[in-house]
């Protein structure tokens, strides 16, 4: 392709995952014509589809380029939450699974899709370029749904084929691992789209520009509303036609959409602007080298001869610059060693780089049990709804996984919330411009986060004592006297906490060096993505522990004679600790300047 010609897609003026609202503006002249301008009249650091500089914002970038793209936002969001939300449902019904395998597989799962961004985020600075990435993804994204869609049919296309009585033994084994296969290779799809579309729209800004980012500023807004109403329109419609229509149409319809999504994409292909690297190293290999020199130095002592000049404005000029003092020994200069093959030696602003990553790592460590809460959502609260009152009016009932509908609206209502109603009164208390420090954001999620986990073990086991009151222990698929609208509460929280906790994301944007915020908000990404494997890892584990002597396991495939509340209260008290933590590892924090 043409495009391709030339054009470095990489990464350049705007970051990967840009958090939302979050833009900075510089003042300059708008240059809406192509008459006699020299090379610093066109719109930096961006070239277009023929690998020539872009002069004309009227033809190139903007409004009408950033549309062809929100589409992959809300089809990606339509698709994701449209399937992972009632995955457990298909996994222990139509596949016949254990409630404990489908839920760890759908922790694993979701793991794996949490943390492919960050691989995507990497290959797409480093080598592809964005726009690439995004095509070549969108395609394995639609590969991975078609064949979601078969496997779905595979039982009816076997038993047409005559085969034997063990036909059945073979269908099953066999859509199973298609099933999964098609599942994964969704899920490298969904990665380079999701991690790539947001920062390629937005890079049809140019933030130099006064009127242009300002539209940016606004673009981010219309990717917001993009995935809340991909989401909910998900849970309205898609989930209801899983459960009523047929998994194959359920699986199907996503695939279509997101096939609508790549050919409008593709429409505006000659009129996007592309994003020129000009980094001359890959930043993580500059993290590296600064390890390496300092563990290959760590038995040198610094002189004052011995170190890099650039060192000597060190002091003073870098927030914890007296931290990680070990690290200082990449700036010893061995050029004239003799008994070195090769120089290491780092400056002082790549050694910066280096602490700035590490001192992160506390933070993110003490983040992961949030991250476990959060991959509930998607397991047990959907088979708790199953097991109750769905009934709506007198003949409607209503998808067990549509009740995260509330989700998306509770994440409006709390950003509103938010934005007009806490941060006013948050700044009159701090005389902070945010109200509060990004840390403290995050904090008051994790406390919801805990109340939600607390709200949620006194429904379940309410839950329970009701399906005891009537007789309904060893009826597993009877349904229990109490209506699903009980877990309205700790979804709405849930996804309060989410609005704060976003703070996170934020967080790691604004305090690694400019050159490594796609790192930053690949680690946000991972929180979630090391919290769905250790949610899985730590209910395979107490599903041994709690299934011994005979006794029930906590997470029997009879509900009603499990204890998911028991496991909602360890999550609680998780929690909890986690908050401690967090408030611990926060006072000391030093932000970066």
């Amino acid at each position: 392709m043409a495009i391709l010609s030339g054009v470095v897609d990489g990464n350049n003026d705007f970051e990967l995952g840009e958090p939302l609202l979050i833009t900075t503006c510089s003042s300059s002249s708008d240059h809406g014509g192509v008459g006699n301008l020299t090379s610093s009249d066109a719109v930096q650091g961006v070239v277009d589809y023929r690998g020539e500089s872009v002069y004309d914002r009227s033809k190139y970038g903007g409004w009408k380029s950033s549309y062809s793209i929100i589409p992959i936002d809300i089809a990606d969001s339509f698709t994701y939450w449209g399937i992972s939300s009632n995955l457990i449902s298909y996994l222990t019904g139509p596949l016949g699974q254990s409630t404990v395998a489908a839920a760890e597989n759908i922790n694993i799962w979701g793991g794996v899709v949490s943390l492919l961004p960050f691989l995507s985020a990497f290959l797409a600075d480093s080598y592809l370029g964005r726009f690439s990435t995004i095509l070549i993804s969108g395609f394995i994204y639609i590969l991975g749904l078609g064949l979601l869609s078969l496997s779905v049919m595979l039982p009816s296309l076997i038993s047409s084929l005559n085969y034997s009585d063990n036909s059945s033994v073979f269908s099953s084994s066999y859509q199973l691992g298609f099933f999964f296969c098609s599942l994964y290779i969704m899920a490298i799809g969904r990665a380079g789209c999701n991690s790539c579309a947001q920062a390629f729209g937005a890079d049809q800004f140019d933030g130099r520009d006064s009127g242009e980012c300002k539209s940016k500023s606004s673009f981010f807004n219309w990717w917001f509303l993009g995935l809340i109403l991909g989401s909910g329109v998900s849970h309205l419609t898609l989930n209801y036609i899983q459960d009523n229509m047929g998994w194959g149409l359920g699986f199907g319809i996503p695939c279509i959409v997101m096939v609508a999504a790549i050919v409008v994409f593709l429409l505006r292909t000659k009129t996007y602007r592309y994003s020129v690297s000009q980094k001359k190293q890959n930043p993580l290999v500059r993290i590296t080298r600064v390890f390496t020199a300092a563990a290959k130095n760590r038995r040198k002592t610094a002189s004052l001869g011995s170190l890099q000049e650039d060192t000597f404005k060190l002091p003073g000029t870098h927030p914890g610059a007296n931290q990680f003092k070990f690290l200082d020994k990449a700036l010893i200069d061995v050029s004239n060693d003799s008994s070195r093959e090769y120089d290491l030696t780092c400056t002082a602003d790549q050694v910066e780089e280096a602490k700035a990553a590490v001192r992160l790592v506390p933070v993110w460590v003490v983040c992961i049990i949030y991250g476990i809460v959060s991959a509930q959502s998607t397991t047990f609260c959907i088979k708790q709804g199953n097991t109750m009152n769905r009934n709506v009016g007198r003949d409607f009932e209503i998808p067990s996984a549509s009740m995260r509908i509330f989700s998306s609206v509770a994440v409006v209502f709390s950003i509103v919330f938010y934005d007009r109603v806490f941060v006013p009164l948050a700044r009159t208390l701090t005389g902070k411009p945010s109200g509060i420090t990004m840390l403290q954001r995050t904090g008051c999620g994790m406390f919801i986060s805990t109340i939600s986990m607390v709200a949620a073990a006194i429904v379940e086991k309410t839950r329970l004592q009701i399906a005891l009151d009537n007789g309904l222990i060893d009826m597993p698929q009877a349904t229990v006297p109490m209506s699903i609208w009980w877990l309205v509460p700790q979804y709405i929280m849930q996804d309060a906490a989410n609005v704060f906790f976003i703070g996170m994301q934020e967080f790691f944007y604004d305090q690694v060096p400019n050159e490594l915020r796609s790192v930053g908000l690949g680690l946000y990404s991972s929180i979630f993505g090391v919290g769905h494997f250790l949610s899985g890892f730590l209910i395979s584990i107490l599903d041994k522990i709690t299934s011994g002597s005979g006794r029930d396991s906590w997470f029997s495939d009879n509900l009603n004679r499990a204890h998911i509340d028991l496991f909602y209260w360890l999550l609680a008290g998780l929690s909890a600790l986690e908050l401690i933590s967090f408030i611990y590892i926060s006072k000391s924090y030093i932000y970066k300047r």
